[in-house]
C-alpha cells in the first residue's frame, strides 16, 4: 500500500481552497490533513498535523505567504512549500525563490499540472508554470551579471547533473541523460546540496547560475 502524502493548505481564496481540497482529498496517496485561510499560527499548525507538502498562497491577509516561506525554511528546512499565485510579478517571483520556495504555480495551471507540480516537488525537483521557468531563468541570469561568484568545487558528474537540474530536468530525467540509478542521482544532489548549502532544487539552480557553475 502506498504511503499517505499528507498535504496542509494556506489559501484565503475559499472558492479556489474547496477546489483544491477537492481535487488532492480523492487522489491517492494525497490526503488534506488542514486547509486555513491565512497564516496565523503557521508553525504551530505544521507541528500539529506534520505534514509532507504545504500549498501556499503567495498574497494573504497578515502574514504574506512569502513571509511565511521565511519562517517555514528556518524551523523545517526540507519541507517542501509549493507557491501558487494568480501574479507573473517578476519581484514577487524572485522574492518566493530566494524564500526557499520549492516551485512557483499560476493558479491558472489547472488540477493536472497542480498534481504533477506536488509530485515534482517532493521528488527533490522544482516544478514551475512555464511562463514562470521562463522568468525565474531571466532573472537569475541577470542577478549573476551583477554579484561576485562564490568559489564553489564540484566534481564532474556533479556539475553535470546540476546542469540537467537547471534545465529543468525530473529526477527519473536525470537518470536517464546520466545513465545512472535515481537512487544515485539522489546521492550525488544529497552532496550538491551540501557543496551549495541549499535545502531545495530551486535554491541549487539559482546559486548555479549566480555562481557561473553550469
Amino acid at each position: 500500500m502506498e504511503k499517505e502524502i499528507k498535504v496542509i493548505i494556506f489559501e484565503d481564496n475559499k472558492h479556489y481552497r474547496d477546489g483544491m481540497i477537492a481535487v488532492i482529498d480523492v487522489t491517492p496517496p494525497f490526503k488534506i490533513v488542514g486547509a486555513f485561510p491565512d497564516c496565523t499560527k503557521l508553525i504551530q499548525r505544521i507541528e500539529q498535523v506534520k505534514p509532507d507538502i504545504i500549498l501556499m498562497d503567495i498574497g494573504m491577509p497578515g502574514l504574506s505567504g512569502i513571509e511565511a516561506v521565511i519562517l517555514i525554511r528556518k524551523q523545517f528546512p526540507h519541507l517542501p512549500v509549493l507557491m501558487q499565485t494568480v501574479f507573473e510579478d517578476d519581484d514577487k517571483i524572485f522574492a518566493a525563490i530566494c524564500a526557499g520556495a520549492s516551485g512557483y504555480l499560476l493558479k491558472n495551471a489547472g488540477p493536472i499540472k497542480l498534481l504533477d507540480a506536488m509530485k515534482e516537488v517532493l521528488d527533490g525537483g522544482a516544478a514551475f508554470t512555464p511562463v514562470i521557468a521562463k522568468k525565474v531563468m531571466n532573472m537569475f541570469q541577470q542577478q549573476s551579471k551583477q554579484s561576485n561568484p562564490e568559489f564553489i568545487e564540484l566534481s564532474k558528474r556533479e556539475k553535470e547533473i546540476l546542469q540537467c537540474l537547471v534545465k529543468g530536468m525530473s529526477y527519473k530525467m536525470v537518470a536517464e541523460n546520466c545513465f545512472i540509478s535515481t537512487e544515485t542521482v539522489h546521492s550525488h544532489i544529497k552532496k550538491i546540496y551540501e557543496k551549495l548549502h541549499v535545502h531545495s532544487m530551486s535554491e541549487a539552480v539559482a546559486k548555479a547560475i549566480r555562481n557561473h557553475l553550469v
